[in-house]
């Protein structure tokens, strides 16, 4: 069985760059551009592992992260926040993720440039 992977990322483009690329490597993959009810969408996938961009709509994903790991059903799953915000790290420990990626570039800005 293959592990399952739960996306969010407001910015359309990102997640679904990841899910074909994760998905080549055998990945199940979940997107979701918002969402309102993390828990809900937890219960739904059941991901294995959840990577959440932190700047979102109505909500960062440290907010989201902190609300999985305080519940004793969701706590085991690991969390990765990404981010272009490299300062981001330095709050992390306030949030309980298991792991910060910086995102390095824009892929919008990278394909736009001639």
């Amino acid at each position: 069985m293959s592990k399952r992977i739960l996306i969010i990322d407001n910015d359309p483009d990102t997640p679904e760059v990841m899910k074909e690329a994760l998905s080549y490597e055998g990945f199940t993959v979940h997107t979701e551009l918002f969402t309102d009810n993390i828990m809900a969408l937890i219960k739904l996938h059941n991901p294995d592992i959840v990577l959440l961009d932190y700047i979102l709509n109505g909500i960062n994903g440290g907010e989201l992260c902190s609300l999985v790991k305080k519940d004793s059903n969701t706590a085991h799953i690991p969390m990765v926040i990404l981010s272009a915000y490299s300062s981001v790290i330095n709050s992390l420990g306030y949030f309980g993720c298991n792991a910060f990626v910086a995102i390095s570039f824009d892929l919008n800005n990278l394909v736009g440039k001639n």
